[in-house]
């Protein structure tokens, strides 16, 4: 595993939320976290990972396969779709809203899909205490926290720092598909990512067409109503290029 410092960031980059659960999440949580929730030794924050935990991913899915990751499913709007489609593939979802998880559960008993694991932590110190270098096959990550009042945009995930990591997990070639209703998170997201020296914008000059394998989710759909536009992202990480964000 890579030797990357922790913590990379010490802001939240996402939106505390109750962690009442109604009682159908209460039993959702109860019956089905064994299966699909996994036991990830805590560092001193509720969100974080200790330090030297790792992850057997073979062992957790019972199998080797293609892994993708996303980050912030929630209620697995697109997650539960899109990995029912992709049966073949190991998906592994970092969300740190346990009323969101428990949802999610249900909707994974409900369809039978074992080919998904939930770790619940925070997106960087999963990538960076529980990936190991070039093990990431795609990365989605869909419609994130926008922190979109000025004062707070230092607490938006995608950074440089960040993007360094990201890449480092990464396979070459792989993808890392984005989306955002916030016209200038999605600025900030083209600035990162088009400068970093891992990644390329499969469209060059220009925005990705929408997804079509990506479901319309309810933060989509809140997005549409309030009259913003969606912003789609594509970027593939390049071969034989430095992870760290310094130029050759």
């Amino acid at each position: 595993m890579s030797s990357t410092a922790r913590p990379l960031r010490q802001v939240t980059s996402f939106v505390r939320r109750s962690a009442r659960m109604n009682p159908s999440q209460r039993r959702a949580w109860e019956t089905h976290r064994h299966r699909w929730v996994l036991d990830v030794p805590r560092g001193a924050r509720s969100t974080s990972v200790a330090l030297g935990a790792t992850l057997d991913l073979a062992a957790e899915f019972g199998r080797d396969a293609p892994l993708i990751v996303e980050i912030g499913p929630g209620m697995g709007d697109s997650l539960v779709p899109m990995a029912a489609d992709r049966l073949e593939v190991n998906v592994l979802a970092f969300e740190v809203f346990e009323p969101a998880i428990a949802s999610l559960l249900s909707r994974l008993a409900r369809d039978h899909l074992d080919n998904v694991r939930i770790a619940p932590v925070n997106a960087v110190d999963g990538f960076n205490c529980l990936l190991r270098s070039a093990s990431v096959d795609r990365v989605w990550m869909f419609f994130p926290d926008p922190w979109h009042k000025l004062r707070h945009r230092k607490r938006r995930l995608l950074s440089a720092g960040f993007a360094d990591l990201v890449a480092d997990r990464m396979k070459p070639g792989a993808y890392w598909r984005l989306a955002t209703d916030w016209e200038d998170y999605a600025g900030q997201m083209r600035e990162v990512l088009d400068e970093h020296p891992a990644f390329l914008n499969e469209y060059p000059g220009g925005w990705a067409p929408r997804w079509d394998a990506r479901p319309v989710t309810r933060f989509e759909q809140r997005g549409l109503e309030a009259g913003r536009h969606i912003f789609d992202l594509c970027y593939r990480r390049r071969w034989n290029s430095p992870a760290n964000g310094k130029r050759a």
